[in-house]
């Protein structure tokens, strides 16, 4: 089974539907004993509100955790919180979230900031990257197209479809050292410890394994880059106090939810398409290896 998943954090959405559409009008063959299944605006509160997260603010690729245990705790997002999520969005406030991150990569370095705030956090339901104190409706949404969909299946792709993270325009496999050299020519597959996303938890991908018990599943995130990663986590702190303490209607409401639409999906004709060339022959090359031995 090639499972292609897109809308995981919503407004990426726009990217991750239009390869699921260009892949479906390609009417890709499909080999012997395999199928195809393809789940579209998981997140449909975020792809319709211009936000990664859904209507609860949740991360939903933060929210697969055993809701029934201890939630993983990140003391250093505790620390980090009240500069990154001011209620007030101006010149004060937005020094003073810029000292506290200038602080932090100094003293433990960029990827460490990204590390800490990007891996989900559980404390904190106005913040960014909030993982969330009970599954989703998207969560349980998701598991149940599992449970009718894919449970059986004794091999399994599964594609996650994400942009925001890598060089502009470019591909990154992250966990899919499973396809070896496969995407070499159009899409990195770094080694573990060198993807450019930092170590996370909750991730969907989790869903599918638990779901699939005893089959061999193979899964990856493709994250397709856009800008650097500071002027995205920028336009997500913006969009998170907006949604908390602003006026979505207002100019600068209006400002916000422009600029985080363009971080996640540049307007801009050479990206989309080779966003949608690359990620198109990347679903292709996939359905084809399932069909290998």
């Amino acid at each position: 089974m090639l499972l292609v998943n897109a809308g995981t954090h919503g407004v990426e959405a726009f990217a991750g539907s239009a390869i699921e559409v260009g892949f479906l009008a390609a009417r890709p063959a499909l080999p012997n004993d395999v199928r195809v299944i393809i789940v579209h605006a998981i997140n449909p509160h975020g792809f319709a509100w211009l936000r990664r997260v859904t209507e609860d603010n949740v991360d939903l690729n933060r929210n697969f955790v055993d809701h029934d245990g201890p939630h993983p705790p990140n003391d250093a997002y505790d620390a980090l919180h009240p500069a990154l999520c001011p209620e007030r969005w101006d010149a004060v406030s937005l020094a003073e979230m810029e000292r506290a991150i200038d602080e932090y990569v100094d003293k433990h370095g960029a990827f460490a900031l990204q590390a800490v705030v990007t891996r989900g956090q559980y404390d904190h339901p106005d913040g960014i990257f909030y993982g969330g104190r009970q599954a989703t409706w998207s969560n349980t949404t998701f598991r149940d197209i599992l449970d009718r969909h894919v449970t059986g299946a004794r091999r399994i792709a599964f594609i996650d479809l994400h942009t925001g993270l890598g060089a502009y325009g470019d591909a990154e496999m992250i966990g899919g050292g499973w396809m070896g050299d496969r995407y070499g020519d159009i899409a990195a597959t770094p080694p573990p410890g060198k993807s450019s996303s930092a170590p996370l938890v909750g991730v969907i991908a989790r869903s599918v394994r638990e779901a699939a018990r005893g089959a061999d599943v193979l899964s990856a995130t493709l994250e397709f880059g856009t800008y650097p990663v500071r002027e995205v986590l920028h336009a997500l702190l913006a969009d998170n106090w907006l949604h908390a303490h602003g006026d979505v209607d207002s100019p600068l409401g209006r400002e916000i939810k422009a600029d985080i639409r363009k971080r996640l999906f540049p307007d801009e004709a050479g990206w989309k398409e080779r966003v949608l060339a690359k990620g198109v022959e990347i679903l292709n090359r996939a359905l084809k290896g399932l069909g290998e031995p």
